[in-house]
Parts: structure tokens; C-alpha cells; sequence
């Protein structure tokens, strides 16, 4: 039909109407974005005045610790509430026990503290999986097979989250997908007074493919020795999914992470719906590489990628969004 039909043969409500101008659009938005929402992970190295550019994650690098401040500092003024760190541990550190992640001293601790005493105001979440430390890249012991042992490796998961929260993190998120491992670290937390330390249980981890360019970015891709498949989820599965997030619940995780983020998006919506839970998502390496190599070919606009991307988090039920587009969204969004 034309656009010269008659009323009455229209129906009386018209979806394109609330659409027809910006400011009626951003008055039935039924899901907000703003920088409150985001995470920005970043990578720390040693060194002083370092910024190292990571060939498979353009236009992120590592930071040397004193770097990483300046970074908080942004952050914080673009109304980014939360850091994500990760080390890029020295080869010579890292060994098949992982001892390094332990150290008081270690380049982790190092950098939650600096950021901490110049930047007291921004929340620190740190990583807590062997795959930094490990001369073999997995995220825990391993036997004489090469298969991760569980318990062996939740004792030492135990020592490095008391490490990081004695340094000042604020946010424990356990990434290595042992079994029991997060009301363990829960109980630890408590019996040494951190009562206030949270957890953010990467509760439905999938061993993907889209994790390339972070093992890049931490020095463990050429390292890992087999896959991680005996630990990390299935990607055919999602009651599995399920279950984890009602263990890592019960056994005290504040809220929850799935990682990755885009083609996972169903599992985000199921555990928001079953749980009522703050639910976080990993916009992951190969995520963020995707978008930038879409851009590079002039097969997209970043802009309009990166927000459509975070804001469908959001619809999902994202509580927020750890992404390494973090200050280019916020500064779109105003912040």
C-alpha cells in the first residue's frame, strides 16, 4: 500500500512513531550504556616509560607500571569505574610451578599498588590463574601427562588471590576453571579479614578460539603446551553453563563472568534470567581484533561497531563489559 491510504484502513498505533526523532529514540531507549558499564583490561610489563604495541591487538599495548597510572588517571576522568590487570611476566620468571605469582614483589603486586596510592578512587580487578607464571602456559599444575590437576592448583590459586587482595585489588576474578576453587578463595578471604575483597567468578569460561591475541599479550601463546579443553567449557554447551554459575554462586562469588562475550550472548541472557545476578561479560581478544581488522578493511565504522556491540551486552543483561575498547567507547559516550 501507498503512502495515500486512509486512516481507517491503518492501524491506530504506529511503531515508527516513537523512532521519528532522536530525542523521542533516547526517551523509549529501554536499555542505557555509559561509561559506569565498562572495564578496561590492560596489560602491565616491567620496565620504566615502556609501551610495547601487540602486533595482534592494534592500538593496544603493554604498559610499564608507571604508564599504567597515567592510564587509571584517564580512565577514572572518562568515568571508568574498574581496571582489569594482567602481566606480562619475564620468561625467566615463569616456571612450572608458577611460584612468581605468589611474590609479593611481582609485577602484578607492584602495579596494584602504584595505582592504588595515585588513584585510590578506581576499583582494581585482578586475574587469578597460573597461565602468567607457568613455564608451560596452563592455568595450573600439571602432572606428568600434562593434565592440570585440580586441588594441587586450587592451593596455589588460594596463595596468589591473598597476594593480590594483601597488594590492594578489590575484585579477586578467578579465571582458571578449577572446580571448588572459588569458595576456597572465599573462605581464605575471610579467615585474613578481607571481608570487603570480591569475587568475580569467571563462572562459564569457554575454551574458544577467539583467545589468541590476549596469549600474545601475556607471553604464554608460544608456551601453552596441548589446549585447555579438560578445564574450560565446551562451546556446544550451556545447561553446563548453568550449573557452574550455581557452584561458583553458592560457594560465595559476588557476581559472574562469560567469557567470550559476542557469541555467547544467549548464555549471558540465561544466567541473568535464572540467577538475578550482576553478570559481567569478556569482550575477548579475538572480539576486539575482529572489529579493528572489519575497520582496517573499510568493511565498518568503529564507532557505530563498538557501541552497537557493548550496547547488545547491555540488552542481554550485562551488568557491564570487560573491553579493550573501553576509552574510545567512553569517550563517545561522553565521559
Amino acid at each position: 500500500m501507498g503512502e495515500g491510504m486512509t486512516t481507517a484502513a491503518f492501524p491506530a498505533l504506529r511503531m515508527r512513531r516513537t523512532r521519528a526523532t532522536a530525542w523521542s529514540r533516547a526517551l523509549h531507549a529501554e536499555t542505557v550504556l555509559t561509561p559506569s558499564n565498562l572495564i578496561w583490561p590492560l596489560f602491565v610489563t616491567e620496565g620504566k616509560g615502556v609501551e610495547e604495541p601487540i602486533g595482534s591487538l592494534p592500538g593496544v599495548s603493554r604498559w610499564s607500571v608507571d604508564l599504567v597510572v597515567e592510564r587509571a588517571r584517564e580512565a577514572r576522568d572518562l568515568g571508568i569505574p574498574c581496571l582489569a590487570l594482567f602481566p606480562n611476566t619475564p620468561h625467566e620468571l615463569r616456571t612450572n610451578d608458577g611460584k612468581e605469582a605468589l611474590n609479593p614483589g611481582n609485577l602484578m603486586c607492584r602495579a596494584i599498588g602504584v595505582i592504588k596510592d595515585a588513584v585510590p578512587d578506581i576499583g582494581i580487578l585482578t586475574d587469578v590463574a597460573l597461565d602468567p607464571y607457568t613455564a608451560h602456559g596452563h592455568d595450573g599444575l600439571i602432572d606428568d601427562a600434562g593434565y592440570v590437576l585440580n586441588d594441587a592448583t586450587t592451593a596455589v590459586l588460594i596463595e596468589q588471590a591473598l597476594n593480590q587482595a594483601r597488594a590492594g585489588a578489590d575484585i579477586i576474578a578467578p579465571s582458571d576453571m578449577m572446580d571448588g576453587r572459588v569458595g576456597a578463595i572465599r573462605n581464605a578471604l575471610e579467615a585474613d579479614d578481607r571481608h570487603n575483597v570480591q569475587i568475580m567468578a569467571y563462572a562459564a569460561k569457554y575454551a574458544s578460539a577467539f583467545y589468541g591475541p590476549f596469549r600474545d599479550a601475556v607471553g604464554s601463546g608460544g608456551m601453552l603446551k596441548g589446549d585447555k579443553k579438560t578445564y574450560q567449557m565446551d562451546p556446544a554447551n550451556s545447561e553446563e553453563a548453568l550449573r557452574e554459575v550455581a557452584l561458583d554462586l553458592a560457594e560465595g562469588a559476588d557476581s559472574v563472568m562469560v567469557k567470550p562475550g559476542l557469541p555467547y550472548l544467549d548464555i549471558i541472557r540465561r544466567v541473568r534470567d535464572r540467577f538475578a545476578v550482576p553478570v559481567f561479560a569478556y569482550q575477548v581478544s579475538g572480539e576486539y581484533a575482529m572489529i579493528e581488522a572489519a575497520v582496517a578493511a573499510g568493511a565498518g565504522d568503529r564507532d557505530a561497531l563498538v557501541l552497537e556491540t557493548l550496547m547488545a551486552f547491555r540488552r542481554a543483561g550485562c551488568s557491564g563489559v570487560l573491553t579493550y575498547h573501553a576509552v574510545h567507547a567512553a569517550r563517545l559516550l561522553g565521559g
